[in-house]
């Protein structure tokens, strides 16, 4: 399956039926996809498309069958992207199931709420989601430093190797401080980017609560407050 996710748009030519439904469609990617675990095929109000659900991606084929598409369907009125809920609704992250003992752990009052915390140490909008995570209460914070920002990864090298990860973090994304230069075992980084990648972070800050819940884009206090009141809950 992840062969097939590199391409955004795969010409397959799947069937040759003038017209498809549910069933026929799911037959098809069945048979065409023999070793891959199928969900469910449903038809969706736009375009004539049919949501097809494998196990760890979700696609689109056109109601003839010919080709398959992987990508985001934009709601222009709303500017919602109908496919990232979908997916959301379909692929909860499992929030005890990520490397969290590789994050840079911040622990705010009791901590008794999570939130991880996808970052790059030269974004713009992650340093602003810093300063509004001051005003939290009773949470803990997994920071996974990600690179995708030109020296990003000689800052996040920085600031891993420093003789306090969390102090040199917030010195840097609260106040600007430069942390000195500095070169240690950096595989634990490494291993962070795969999981981004994995999981398909390419935006920072990018918010994952612990009901699995995601949010890509910075976030002001109070409805970041909400949403781990309403994640913490599940």
């Amino acid at each position: 399956m992840k062969a097939i996710t590199r391409f955004l748009l795969l010409g397959f030519c799947l069937a040759q039926a003038a017209w498809a439904d549910e069933a026929s469609v799911k037959e098809a990617m069945s048979k065409k996809f023999p070793y891959q675990k199928l969900i469910s095929v449903t038809k969706t109000p736009y375009f004539g498309l049919y949501e097809v659900v494998f196990e760890d991606q979700l696609f689109y084929t056109d109601d003839k069958m010919r080709y398959l598409f992987s990508g985001s369907v934009i709601d222009l009125k709303t500017m919602a992207n109908l496919t990232e809920a979908r997916e959301k609704q379909l692929y909860p992250i499992k929030f005890d199931s990520m490397p969290l003992q590789l994050a840079i752990k911040r622990v705010i009052g009791k901590g008794t709420r999570r939130v991880a915390v996808f970052s790059d140490p030269n974004c713009g909008y992650c340093k602003k989601l810093e300063h509004e995570m001051q005003g939290l209460t009773d949470v803990t914070i997994y920071y996974f430093p990600v690179t995708l920002l030109p020296g990003s990864e000689e800052m996040a090298q920085a600031i891993w190797c420093a003789p306090s990860r969390l102090q040199a973090w917030e010195d840097h994304m609260l106040q600007g401080v430069t942390p000195a230069a500095a070169s240690c075992n950096t595989q634990a980084l490494r291993e962070i980017g795969a999981l981004a990648r994995k999981m398909n972070i390419y935006v920072t800050p990018t918010l994952v609560f612990e009901d699995g819940y995601t949010k890509a884009g910075w976030m002001e206090t109070e409805p970041l407050e909400q949403q781990l009141a309403e994640s913490s809950r599940k």
